[in-house]
């Protein structure tokens, strides 16, 4: 996939930067998307590493202008869209009947809005490219619970907006798909588990072992394989998937 663009949004930590790293393997070039600059920065220096260019844009995604800034950026530093990851997005876990509507728009306004806005801002470049869209969703959006209300129903709303972005793609020749991770061991997690053990007066290891088993999974996913996958979804082998959800998630989600 020589002279290809990707787009990765969330790229400073977790699954973005495994991911963001994973294209620069096969990308001639990676926008790497994030509020941290510095952690981008590190990131852009692995990319390097790997043979590809990369673009850093500090920005946050959940303000209406930066879709477009985003995108005139990568069109103005490579001519071209070929993928877009749209991975950003961190909804809070707080119980459904503590959290306020502003907490609730908060996580939605990055994850489903900004990914919205920027898929519409970069649609007609993935179009002239014959591009591919990856939205990433979330178990929770298969399986809600009352704690992960908000988480859930974001996620949920994820897959149906891929759904729909899909069926204009079939149109205009824009492949769109979602996928939807599992339990993932990430920053985020890790410093959860942390917290998590603290409040029930256990160790870090033990909380780290409890939840996979109560979940019913071996392990945690680890953001390499998220990145594996994703990196499979936008190339050409997986060209004829479209307006499809790809559950990862190391048999978490047991329903058919």
């Amino acid at each position: 996939m020589s002279n290809s663009v990707a787009i990765v949004t969330g790229a400073s930590q977790g699954i973005g930067r495994s991911t963001a790293i994973r294209l620069a393997r096969d990308f001639s070039a990676v926008v790497l998307a994030a509020r941290s600059a510095d952690e981008l920065s590190e990131v852009a220096a692995a990319v390097k590493t790997m043979g590809a260019e990369s673009l850093v844009c500090d920005l946050d995604l959940s303000k209406p202008e930066s879709a477009q800034i985003l995108v005139q950026a990568a069109l103005a530093r490579f001519g071209k869209i070929d993928a877009l990851l749209n991975i950003a997005g961190a909804v809070p876990q707080i119980d459904l009947f503590e959290m306020t509507d502003e907490q609730w728009q908060a996580g939605m306004e990055l994850k489903l809005h900004g990914a919205r806005r920027l898929t519409i801002h970069a649609w007609e470049a993935l179009k002239e490219s014959k591009g591919s869209v990856v939205f990433m969703s979330g178990s929770a959006a298969l399986d809600p619970k009352p704690a992960f209300a908000a988480v859930a129903a974001t996620n949920a709303a994820i897959i149906a907006l891929a759904k729909a972005f899909a069926e204009q793609g079939i149109k205009d020749g824009v492949q769109v798909n979602s996928i939807v991770p599992g339990a993932v061991m990430t920053g985020r997690r890790r410093s959860f588990l942390e917290k998590w053990a603290r409040a029930h007066k256990m160790s870090v290891e033990e909380a780290t072992q409890k939840f996979p088993e109560e979940a019913g999974i071996s392990r945690y996913g680890k953001p390499e394989e998220i990145a594996d996958l994703m990196a499979f979804m936008v190339s050409p082998a997986a060209k004829w998937m479209t307006g499809t959800s790809v559950r990862i998630d190391g048999g978490e989600v047991k329903g058919i």
